[in-house]
């Protein structure tokens, strides 16, 4: 409150003050108390004020009195809030037995009984003790319900019955009063029992409850979305499905690779085309334009080169290396394959790249080398050693230094470098 608001409040108490005194003063006023030959003469001002007095005191002897009977029951909440720190800190560093004890002692009292008891389920599942964990869960219910809810399907998704979660969180769902915590257990039980109509019809509350950052509600929103597309029956469904997606949902690259994918799946090659095409003129993706390689072979000779003319101003992508390859080996043209794909694999060694120049072999009849390139391929993928290619089989050596790309200012001259 400002300095003058303060002034103006003391002078209208100090008027109050002034003019209540004044009425007061004129006639004071009288009050005479007798009883068993005990009498008293006050005014009422006077009367008033020992009234008051005696309350005080009355409170004060009351408070004296109960102090002793009060000692017990502060101790017992103070080693209560002891062993919750201590049994929350012992939860955090591993230690789930001691975790346990801790908490259930801290569950003794009232006021912490639900926290408590929701900790100590926490820690008897994390030490495999299920039944300890449902038995504490149960004993929650009474004092937070809803948390202890949510826990017990998060337990229950944990152990692999993500159908009974659903069931669990379902009821709530439907009448809209699940807490955030219990919108993205419900989207991850779906996810993962084929639901995935209500999983994403968790997304839009979880997202108004902004429980969850940026980042990870960006993460479950994808994927809730490329299982809904990779769910899609047929053509007609999954047209319809993208028509309805939002702008911004169908423009994350995992999201537009779901849909090309499946797309190229039912036969839909063209729609799936200008999808990748468009994005990637929108924004550069690997993933993409690694998606757009192992499409079919409708209009290939067109696709090819249209991602060499992106090869100018990416060079040094091995994905797009990666992507010329596979076509340039459906369309045998295996000098140039073989180019792009070691290139790839110099840029950066895949077991896709090795699997794609096992097919090149193949595709030339050289079953030695294509065995060779199809183990490396296996080898790759389980993280071991790779056998290099003999150097003789190819006539000339292939430049696979990365290419040096030219910056330019704004106004188009070159930049020098340092």
């Amino acid at each position: 409150m400002k300095l003058w608001r303060w002034i103006l409040l003391l002078v209208i108490v100090a008027a109050l003050a002034a003019f209540g005194w004044h009425w007061v003063a004129e006639d004071p006023g009288y009050v005479y108390v007798h009883m068993r030959g005990w009498y008293a003469e006050r005014t009422v001002v006077g009367a008033v004020f020992t009234l008051l007095l005696i309350w005080a005191l009355i409170v004060v002897l009351w408070r004296l009195l109960r102090w002793p009977f009060g000692a017990f029951s502060r101790r017992h909440r103070r080693l209560s809030q002891q062993r919750m720190g201590e049994g929350l800190v012992a939860l955090i560093e591993g230690r789930n037995g001691d975790a346990e004890r801790d908490l259930n002692r801290a569950a003794r009292l009232d006021s912490l009984r639900g926290p408590a008891l929701l900790a100590a389920a926490e820690a008897a599942a994390r030490r495999g003790e299920h039944a300890r964990a449902l038995e504490a869960l149960n004993q929650a219910s009474q004092s937070a319900p809803q948390a202890a809810r949510v826990m017990r399907a998060r337990m229950l998704r944990r152990d692999g019955k993500s159908a009974e979660a659903l069931a669990l969180l379902a009821p709530e769902s439907d009448k809209g009063s699940l807490t955030p915590a219990g919108w993205r257990e419900l989207a991850l039980a779906a996810l993962a029992s084929g639901d995935t109509l209500r999983a994403r019809a968790a997304l839009d509350p979880l997202q108004k409850s902004g429980a969850l950052g940026t980042r990870a509600y960006a993460a479950l929103e994808t994927r809730v979305l490329v299982a809904t597309l990779q769910a899609s029956t047929n053509g007609a469904a999954l047209n319809t499905l993208w028509s309805q997606l939002p702008k911004a949902q169908r423009r994350v690259p995992a999201v537009i690779d779901a849909y090309a994918r499946r797309a190229a799946a039912f036969g839909l090659i063209l729609p799936a085309m200008d999808e990748l095409e468009s994005a990637l003129r929108r924004e550069w993706s690997p993933l993409l334009i690694e998606t757009y390689g192992t499409l079919g072979s409708e209009d290939i000779e067109a696709r090819l080169r249209r991602a060499e003319s992106w090869l100018d101003a990416h060079p040094n992508d091995a994905a797009l290396l990666l992507t010329l390859g596979r076509m340039c080996v459906r369309l045998k043209l295996w000098g140039k394959a073989n180019q792009y794909l070691q290139r790839s694999l110099a840029l950066a060694p895949s077991a896709d790249a090795w699997e794609a120049l096992g097919d090149l072999h193949a595709g030339q009849g050289d079953a030695t080398l294509a065995q060779r390139c199809y183990r490396n391929a296996l080898a790759f993928a389980r993280n071991e050693a790779t056998e290099p290619l003999p150097q003789d089989y190819r006539t000339e050596r292939l430049d696979t230094r990365p290419v040096a790309i030219e910056e330019r200012s704004e106004h188009g001259v070159p930049r020098l470098r340092e």
